[in-house]
């Protein structure tokens, strides 16, 4: 591995532990070595706005902008800037970017793309690995920030699954997987099953059990989960609320908070 390829690693190690002083050194480095680096320019960049210095990762994007004035990358992230500043939002969220969280488990995670996506101003905001909350409605499942700010919704099929597990006593973290000014995808984790669907995979997997005869009090090992299919899911359900119109899952006519 020469010089260069070492830097390099070091770069992107810098910047998967979150150590964005080192990441900007390193990366400022690679640059005064290879002016037309746009990788490097890229995570330089990007170390600048985890830093909440919006006017120096401007300049860095700006000149990347020369060498690939196509770069789609490019491109969101001064526009992400411009929202920002038009604002007057000079602080990001301060978040470490712990790669292990994103660490998948069939049945038991799952990445989403979120539908009706909040306001501009709140997305800019977003970085990788943030937390974000899941607020259950009457119809939806709402994704917001720590600030309470809506940033999305959970998918009608997820949100309904999701809403009727937590119901049962499951509880599941959210993490910013992705985040751009048009879309945002949240990482789903299952912290915790309710003893009401112990026997079942909080997340769809790539088998169909047959369920003809549940128990839902049955006491089943962790690793010992089975899919639900979508009519014994509404049988739990309904032993779960006496209030249909509360698991009932119609599309919105107006999406509250949408985007302006």
């Amino acid at each position: 591995m020469d010089k260069a390829q070492l830097l390099e690693r070091e770069a992107i190690n810098a910047a998967i532990t979150s150590n964005w002083d080192k990441a900007i050194q390193l990366n400022e480095k690679i640059i005064s070595s290879d002016k037309k680096n746009v990788d490097a320019y890229l995570r330089l960049g990007f170390a600048y706005l985890q830093k909440s210095q919006l006017r120096k990762a401007k300049i860095i994007y700006r000149k990347a902008q020369k060498y690939q004035p196509g770069n789609y990358l490019i491109s969101e992230n001064l526009e992400k800037i411009k929202v920002l500043e038009s604002k007057k939002i000079s602080k990001l969220p301060q978040t470490d970017l712990n790669p292990d969280i994103f660490v998948d488990v069939p049945g038991k995670t799952k990445t989403v793309v979120l539908v009706n996506a909040g306001q501009k101003a709140v997305l800019a905001k977003l970085s990788i690995g943030q937390e974000a909350y899941l607020a259950p409605k009457k119809r939806r499942i709402e994704v917001r920030s720590g600030d309470k700010e809506y940033i999305g919704a959970l998918p009608d099929d997820i949100s309904r699954r999701l809403t009727i597990f937590m119901k049962a006593g499951s509880l599941f973290k959210a993490f910013i997987k992705e985040a751009t000014l048009k879309s945002t995808s949240v990482f789903l984790k299952e912290e915790k099953k309710g003893k009401k669907v112990a026997k079942y995979a909080s997340f769809p997997i790539n088998f169909q059990a047959g369920l003809n005869n549940i128990n839902l009090d049955e006491d089943v090992k962790d690793d010992d989960v089975e899919e639900i299919s979508d009519n014994d899911l509404e049988k739990l359900a309904e032993t779960l609320s006496e209030e249909k119109e509360y698991l009932g899952y119609e599309p919105e006519e107006k999406e509250e908070e949408a985007e302006e």
